[in-house]
């Protein structure tokens, strides 16, 4: 899928330029994988994924409609993912397993649980749109056996509505280029920043985690 020589996504920097080559040689079917992705791996933001194929789609480099199926379908396989873990692991494993990973905060997880038994329905309908959230929020669906049929068909209309408010937004502002262009550097920023706010706060967490730990067995 070739670009117009004044919308050349290699021109970009950072994570959107990465983000930008993906769906530049894969289509829509790269936009589904990196929306998967986003499930399992939350630095990789759907947001400008969204956008970026919105705006290509305005370019008539891609098919606005194939492109939000696409986008769905990989939100609702990365969620599937994540709900049979749930279901298999159950979550007093899962959270001791994940509290070996990096980076990883259980404290999340909880959270999402406590929603998912408070909203039940909702909490994975209104889920798919909030960030971070959108992945956890299937863990306890699988956990807690929702039947499969109505977790699919919540998870797919939340983020078919999500992914095609995105994508219309990178359709609609794909015309200003130089507009965009900037924006993607204060996106790149956006996100530096928020990692290395987040390596912080998990390195904080674990230090009071392992202080408290401490005190108890004294």
């Amino acid at each position: 899928m070739a670009l117009a020589e004044d919308v050349d996504p290699t021109q970009l920097g950072g994570l959107t330029g990465w983000i930008a080559g993906v769906i530049d040689s894969l289509g829509a079917a790269g936009v589904g994988l990196l929306v998967a992705l986003e499930n399992i791996v939350p630095p990789i933001p759907s947001e400008i994924v969204l956008a970026m194929a919105g705006y290509l789609a305005g370019e008539g480099r891609a098919n606005v409609f194939l492109v939000v199926i696409a986008a769905t379908a990989g939100s609702v396989l990365g969620a599937l993912a994540l709900y049979w873990v749930g279901a298999v692991l159950g979550e007093d494993r899962l959270k001791r397993w994940l509290d070996r990973i990096p980076l990883v905060d259980t404290d999340d997880l909880d959270r999402a649980d406590r929603w998912f038994e408070k909203y039940g329905n909702w909490a994975v309908l209104f889920g798919r749109m909030i960030p971070v959230f959108r992945s956890l929020v299937s863990v306890p669906a699988g956990a807690n056996h929702m039947p499969l049929g109505r977790f699919l068909a919540l998870t797919a209309l939340g983020s078919g509505v999500w992914n095609g408010i995105f994508v219309a937004l990178g359709f609609v502002l794909g015309s200003q280029w130089q507009q965009i262009d900037r924006y993607t550097t204060f996106f790149d920023y956006g996100l530096l920043a928020a990692f290395v706010l987040m390596i912080t706060i998990w390195v904080v967490k674990k230090v009071r985690k392992r202080r408290h730990r401490t005190a108890s067995l004294r």
